[in-house]
C-alpha cells in the first residue's frame, strides 16, 4: 500500500504536522529534524499525493520552468538557482525544454499542465509578445529573457543592450580598432530576442566611438553553440586578417571561436581579444580564460520566483517588469 503523511510520522516518532512541514519545504524545521524526516520519507518511498493536496488548498505547491535548451551551460546554471529559490518558498519545480519551438512554447504558456502547477517561469524564443499577451490560459505566468513590452505579463531581465554596449566598449577602451561580432541572426530573431538587442548595443557602442559598422566583421549563426561560434571564427578570419577582437554573443560561441584562433596559430589576446557573454563556469577555466559579462543569474531566478509566488498571492497587482544587473568579468581572453 502506497505510505501515508500519517505513516511517515510514525516511521520518525514525530507529529504529522511536523511531516507535513518537511514536506512543503517550510524553513522553520531544523536541519536534525528535517534528516529525520527525510530519512523516514525515503525509507517508506512516500510521495505526496498532488491531487488531493490540490482539492484542499487549491495549490499543488508546484511551479514550472520552461527553458529553450536545458543542456545549455547557462540555462542549466540558471535552473539550479531557480530551483534553490522555489525550494525556500516551499515549492516543488517541474522543468521543461520547448526547443525554441513555436508548438511547445505555446503549449506550456497556455497552462496544458494547469491541473499539476500553480504558475510557470517561461523563457521564450519563438513566441512574441503579442502572442504572448494574448494566452488565454489561467495560469499565472512569468517571462524571463528578452520579450519586451508585454504589458501584461511579469517579466525579469538584464538590459542586454547596456550589458553589450559594456562588453564592446571594453574591447574598444583596450585600443582595438576592427572589433568584430558574432551572434547576428536573420529572420523573426534578428528583430527579436538575444540577438537583436546584443546586436543593438554593439552598435551602439561603435557608433558612440566614432566606428562604422563593418558587414565583414559581423557574422550570423544559426545557433548559440561552441561549433557555430567556431565556424563563425573561420568565417571572419577568411574575410577581414586585420581584425584584432570579436564580441561574441554568448560564452559558448566565445568558447569556439577560441578554439579555432588556436587552431589558426592566432594569439589571443595579443593578436585578437576574446570577450562573450553569461559567465558560465566554462568560462573561468578556459585556456586563455574568457573575459565576459556576468549577469545576476542568482537575481534572475529570486525575482522570477517571487514574482511568480506574489502573482499566486494576489493577482491583481501590478505587473512586475524588473531589470537585474550585471557586472563586466576581465580575464586573459582581453589581457586580464
Amino acid at each position: 500500500m502506497r505510505a501515508r503523511l500519517r505513516d511517515v510520522a510514525e516511521r520518525a516518532g514525530v507529529s504529522v504536522k511536523t511531516v507535513s512541514n518537511v514536506v512543503n519545504g517550510y524553513v522553520h524545521v531544523s536541519p536534525q529534524m528535517r534528516r529525520r524526516v527525510q530519512q523516514a520519507i525515503d525509507e517508506l518511498d512516500y510521495r505526496p499525493n498532488l491531487s488531493a493536496r490540490s482539492l484542499r488548498y487549491g495549490r499543488s505547491g508546484v511551479i514550472a520552468l520552461a527553458f529553450p535548451m536545458l543542456d545549455m551551460a547557462y540555462f542549466a546554471e540558471l535552473t539550479r538557482y531557480v530551483v534553490e529559490a522555489a525550494e525556500a518558498l516551499g515549492y516543488t519545480v517541474l522543468v521543461d525544454q520547448t526547443d525554441g519551438v513555436r508548438e511547445r512554447e505555446e503549449l506550456v504558456a497556455r497552462g496544458v499542465r494547469s491541473h499539476l502547477i500553480d504558475g510557470l517561469i517561461l523563457s521564450p524564443v519563438a513566441m512574441d509578445h503579442e502572442e504572448l499577451s494574448r494566452v488565454p490560459g489561467e495560469t499565472p505566468l512569468v517571462l524571463l529573457g528578452e520579450k519586451l513590452d508585454t504589458g501584461s505579463l511579469d517579466h525579469i531581465a538584464v538590459d542586454n543592450v547596456s550589458a553589450a554596449a559594456t562588453a564592446t566598449t571594453h574591447l574598444l577602451d583596450l585600443g582595438r580598432e576592427h572589433v568584430a561580432a558574432i551572434g547576428y541572426q536573420a529572420g523573426e530573431a534578428a528583430e527579436s530576442g538575444v540577438a537583436a538587442v546584443r546586436r543593438a548595443g554593439y552598435e551602439q557602442a561603435l557608433a558612440a566611438h566614432g566606428r562604422r559598422i563593418d558587414p565583414d566583421l559581423t557574422r550570423q549563426v544559426t545557433g548559440y553553440r561552441r561549433r557555430d561560434g567556431a565556424a563563425a571564427m573561420v568565417e571572419l578570419l577568411e574575410r577581414d586578417r586585420r581584425l584584432d577582437a570579436v564580441f561574441c554573443f554568448n560564452d559558448e560561441l566565445a568558447l569556439g571561436a577560441l578554439r579555432t584562433l588556436h587552431e589558426e596559430g592566432v594569439r589571443v589576446p595579443d593578436d585578437v581579444a576574446v570577450i562573450g557573454f553569461d559567465d558560465i563556469e566554462d568560462a573561468r577555466y578556459a585556456t586563455p580564460s574568457l573575459s565576459t559579462i556576468r549577469p545576476d543569474k542568482r537575481a534572475i531566478a529570486t525575482q522570477a520566483v517571487r514574482a511568480l509566488h506574489d502573482r499566486l498571492c494576489d493577482v491583481q497587482r501590478p505587473v512586475q517588469d524588473v531589470r537585474v544587473g550585471y557586472e563586466l568579468v576581465v580575464r586573459e581572453s582581453t589581457g586580464g
